[in-house]
């Protein structure tokens, strides 16, 4: 078992003090995937607190996807690889709960979408792959479906530009991007596809996909360009048309 020269804590905040150690311990690469922790008890008499406090510390690591819990004789808690997925979902739910309180405003939210799906279109049409080419057809078959319910088009929707994300080949990109795409389609199209023409959405994804694959790079980000500022057109007259329906 490797000793790692954790400090002594105060007393404010323990448990987060506890994981912040051990987390930076992780980075610094001290602890390496796979590498058991001490016991509760032993972690405990190094921080000089109680196990309680230990156990949170490790609930706060878990909850970060940093440490895993295994049973048996040669059981423990171990460190793990983070995994992109899980801090995907994680970093979207965040994202989500920000944008529901209104920690941004809708104009801020719409200029980082228009310009983080702008560097994905460029990136999606110099990389893309013939695998990424079959996949947003095949979304985009989806989409010509003219009987699609507003929830359904929404959910390809957010399905095709998770698939531009994709293929930029970026996985740093993909990993923003899934967040962006996860936290902020859902709230603002859902709302947007009840005033938006299925035909002109449809249209921008034609061109957009015809762009990527002819490897089209500024057409690409500008096609983008378009739908963003299309989709939040038709978002500012959803909410004009909400509040005129509260106020009457």
């Amino acid at each position: 078992m490797k000793e790692i020269p954790f400090n002594p804590v105060s007393a404010h905040s323990l448990s987060r003090q506890i994981a912040d150690q051990i987390r930076n311990a992780i980075l610094e690469g001290s602890l390496r995937a796979d590498d058991r922790l001490p016991t509760e008890g032993e972690l405990a008499q190094r921080f000089n607190v109680s196990r309680p406090t230990i156990r949170e510390a490790l609930k706060r690591l878990a909850a970060q996807n940093l440490v895993r819990s295994k049973r048996g004789p040669t059981g423990g808690t171990f460190i793990q690889t983070p995994d992109l997925l899980a801090l995907s979902e994680s970093l979207a739910s965040t994202t989500t709960l920000l944008v529901g309180f209104e920690s941004f405003t809708w104009d801020e939210v719409t200029q980082t979408r228009l310009e983080m799906e702008k560097t994905c279109a460029r990136l999606a049409a110099a990389q893309r792959t013939e695998k990424d080419i079959e996949q947003l057809e095949a979304t985009l078959k989806t989409q010509a479906n003219e009987a699609l319910s507003a929830e359904e088009l929404c959910v390809s929707d957010v399905q095709f530009h998770r698939q531009i994300a994709n293929a930029t080949g970026n996985k740093m990109m993909s990993y923003l991007m899934s967040s962006v795409i996860e936290a902020l389609q859902p709230a603002t199209n859902l709302a947007a596809f009840r005033h938006r023409s299925h035909a002109v959405i449809y249209d921008q994804h034609r061109r957009l996909l015809d762009a990527i694959i002819d490897q089209h790079e500024e057409e690409a980000a500008s096609v983008m360009d378009e739908q963003v500022n299309y989709m939040a057109q038709q978002l500012s007259d959803a909410r004009k048309a909400h509040n005129q329906a509260n106020q009457s």
